[in-house]
């Protein structure tokens, strides 16, 4: 259950406190406190189904039935309020609530199937704990009991045993409160009550997997995990996801080295008790086509090596390269990884040439991390999202890209909070979470989007001007010149908070790290004298030892290109992540070494590879997009492979230097330099996009699509959103458009199904970025913002 404070924070004491009494116990509990909360307080725990502390009261199981005085029946404490005086009777004393708690438990097991020993459910089972606490000790019931076929398939990844269900309405009032995608409904009435979806409708949530959660008798069940294994038989670890910059706290289960599933962990300054079916599934890529031995290159093929042998090769091929190298790092790097990577660019290899920013960035971007976000405090939590007058978005769709953000602001937005929040979203067309938010759309086409937020409507910038509002911009706004520098201009001129929300899970934490050129640990400006020389007694090394600000972006990526970087060491990074054609300049490269987990166009490509550990087999910490530090140990602690930290100070080792490795001694030391307190580094000025001809490309990558760490679960793939090509109807006219659309682009063409949505603005289409049949760097050669032209399509759903 959510507790709504935790020690060490401020609680607001209630202006107006009622006396009720349990049992003969008086408490004082705020006005309009359920009686089961109350009761709670007092550690008196009253049996319940259909009640969750996050979503509204219902009263359906009935399980919950006290006696109040001077009410004549028995009633839900799940839904009386308490009153002052009110004098409340449990089923520890009174023989009425107790007699009918237990009339209902066996109303309610009168058609229960004996799935026990078989329910993925047993063993955490809030019916068997209920039945064996209150119920009657025989059942009376002899009839047949009601069957159903099971089970049936409520979308692919979400299995449902109909005779199990309980009607207590948990699962149906999660979509609709707390998702918005009302799709499960309680169908039929009387004993052929069921839980199900319209023909024509499946259960198509990111969200699908808290209803298997919150279920209290076993009906939803995972296909993923359905019959793999009982509750007691698994250990469990607390984590943190490692799939977005939401932050989610997790807890693994795991069974023989083996991880079974993961489940949302309660953290309610977080997600809540929740998460998206990513964070809840995609976990098959921790096991499956693992690199398990060193790889070096002989003869144009890679053979297996010794550690030894490859540390040694990796050494001799960086030192040869001299300071012509450079550090790639993926967005999968927890913050001590990223520290490790920072360290050994500027200290093995002696090169500031290093960014994590795997996808499309710009210089624009780099300068405005480096001077509003690298090293700063939390300056927007998820609190402040819910008391926030306006939220303002900007080249950010928080469903697809960070969907707690999504949840928080679609509570934010809804009664259920209490606030209304207002939510508006700068861009090409009315998203459907921005509908489900409640949202105001501010129209623009992709790359001009400076254009709006410098003229927003009058009504806009008087919200934001007041306290508590919040704009957050996502990742795109580096394809889109002028777009940061114009949020930084308008939260300056009204006060607003600024808040930045990468999509990976290890961005801010690596952004921190100093794993960007021009930045070291801490957001300390590499030019800065005093930064250097905080920096260098750290280290243990000289001053005049550290570079000078070297290339990052599509510098770093031109220097490559043009043959002027010898060496590159990668970590975890996937080239069809970058808009350009990075495979083709980095074949350019002369001597590669990646530190991956699973083989990709990097490690076809490099000279040796080194296995690294995945999250499970290491310790860390990400940085979720508040900059809130998200910690995590080490699930399986025989395991076999090191961190990316400690191979590279192996690495490092071979080629002279001493760095540290273990979690623990890249902590100290990033707490030692602590955050940089100096001046910061300052914007220059950025031209924003004037172009506006053409069709232009709006385009992001959906959560459920062809990431790498999603492979292996085909349950989770097939609940991904089609493909399609959204435009307005007044576009697909234009172009002769009916049912399918041909996108062209430099590099080739998409042909998908056509969406209208007349919320878009004209002569824009949108397709997903990385989807199947819509992989756009790779497909099209175009980009967000960019130009493309259109055509009726042929056949849908191919590419040409």
């Amino acid at each position: 259950m959510t507790i709504t404070n935790e020690p060490g924070t401020q609680v607001a004491v209630p202006t107006e406190l009622v006396t009720v009494i349990i049992d003969g116990v008086a408490i004082g509990v705020p006005k309009g406190t359920l009686v089961i909360r109350a009761a709670e307080m007092l550690g008196i725990e009253i049996p319940r189904f259909c009640d969750h502390p996050l979503l509204e009261p219902v009263a359906a199981c009935r399980a919950c039935l006290i006696e109040i005085d001077g009410v004549p029946k028995p009633q839900p404490a799940c839904a009386q309020v308490v009153s002052d005086g009110m004098q409340v009777h449990t089923q520890y004393s009174s023989d009425v609530a107790r007699l009918a708690q237990e009339g209902v438990m066996e109303f309610l097991l009168l058609n229960h199937p004996l799935d026990c020993p078989v329910c993925d459910k047993g063993g955490e089972c809030p019916l068997q704990n209920q039945a064996m606490s209150i119920g009657r000790p025989e059942s009376r019931f002899t009839e047949e009991k009601r069957t159903f076929d099971k089970p049936i398939n409520v979308s692919a990844q979400i299995l449902l045993d109909r005779e199990r269900c309980v009607s207590c309405a948990r699962c149906t009032r999660f979509a609709d409160q707390i998702a918005g995608d009302p799709m499960l409904e309680l169908l039929e009435r009387g004993a052929q009550q069921q839980v199900g979806t319209a023909d024509d409708q499946p259960f198509d949530s990111y969200f699908s997997g808290n209803t298997i959660q919150i279920c209290p008798v076993g009906a939803l069940t995972s296909a993923t995990y359905r019959f793999r294994a009982r509750p007691f038989d698994l250990v469990s670890v607390p984590t943190s996801c490692e799939h977005c910059a939401s932050g989610c706290a997790l807890r693994t289960d795991y069974r023989r080295s083996t991880v079974t599933r993961r489940l949302a962990w309660d953290d309610p300054q977080v997600n809540e008790e929740w998460n998206c079916d990513k964070g809840r599934f995609a976990f098959a890529y921790l096991q499956q086509g693992r690199i398990e031995w060193p790889l070096v290159r002989e003869n144009g093929e890679l053979r297996t090596a010794s550690w030894p042998e490859a540390l040694a090769v990796a050494a001799r091929g960086l030192q040869s390269a001299g300071t012509d190298t450079a550090v790639l790092v993926g967005g999968r790097s927890t913050m001590e990884d990223a520290y490790a990577y920072s360290r050994f660019a500027r200290v093995a290899l002696g090169t500031d040439n290093i960014d994590f920013r795997a996808r499309a960035n710009s210089e624009e971007e780099r300068e405005f991390l480096a001077a509003h976000i690298a090293g700063t405090p939390i300056k927007v939590e998820y609190a402040d999202l819910e008391n926030a007058p306006i939220v303002l978005l900007a080249c950010f769709e928080p469903e697809d890209e960070s969907p707690i953000v999504f949840l928080r602001l679609r509570k934010a937005a809804s009664n259920a909070s209490g606030k209304n929040v207002t939510v508006v979203s700068v861009a090409a067309g009315a998203t459907r979470g921005l509908a489900k938010m409640n949202g105001t759309l501010i129209p623009a086409k992709p790359g001009q989007e400076a254009a709006a937020l410098a003229n927003l409507p009058q009504d806009i910038q008087q919200a934001l001007a007041q306290p508590g509002a919040v704009i957050m911009v996502g990742e795109r706004a580096a394809s889109s010149p002028g777009t940061l520098s114009a949020a930084v201009q308008l939260s300056q001129q009204t006060g607003a908070a600024l808040a930045w929300v990468p999509r990976r899970a290890g961005e801010r934490g690596a952004l921190d790290a100093g794993a960007i050129a021009g930045l070291l640990p801490g957001g300390r400006p590499i030019s800065d004298p005093t930064a250097r020389s905080e920096v260098a007694q750290i280290w243990g090394i000289e001053v005049s030892a550290l570079p000078q600000q070297g290339l990052s972006g599509l510098a770093l990526h031109d220097a490559v290109d043009a043959g002027r970087i010898r060496g590159v060491v990668v970590g975890g990074v996937e080239l069809s992540d970058y808009p350009h054609q990075a495979a083709e300049a980095l074949g350019k490269v002369d001597f590669i070494v990646s530190l991956e987990n699973h083989h990709s166009a990097v490690t076809e490509m490099a000279d040796v590879v080194l296995p690294v550990g995945v999250v499970t087999e290491k310790s860390g910490t990400f940085l979720d997009w508040e900059g809130r530090p998200r910690p995590f140990g080490q699930v399986f602690r025989d395991a076999m492979m090191g961190s990316d930290a400690s191979v590279l100070a192996m690495l490092a080792d071979s080629m002279g230097h001493s760095l540290p490795g273990a979690v623990n001694d890249l902590r100290a030391q990033m707490g030692r330099l602590g955050p940089w307190t100096g001046a910061r580094a300052t914007m220059g000025p950025t031209r924003a996009s004037t172009t506006t001809d053409g069709v232009r490309l709006e385009t992001w990558r959906l959560l459920l699509d062809l990431g790498v760490m999603q492979e292996g679960d085909a349950h989770l793939a097939a609940t991904a959103r089609p493909t399609v090509a959204r435009m307005s109807a007044r576009t697909a006219q234009a172009h002769g458009i009916a049912e399918a659309a041909t996108v062209h682009g430099p590099a080739g063409s998409i042909t998908a199904p056509v969406e209208i949505d007349d919320s878009m603005i004209d002569s824009v289409v949108w397709l997903p970025m990385n989807s199947d049949g819509s992989r756009i760097y790779r497909d099209l050669g175009a980009g967000y913002g960019d130009g493309v032209r259109l055509a009726a399509g042929t056949q849908a759903g191919g590419l040409s």
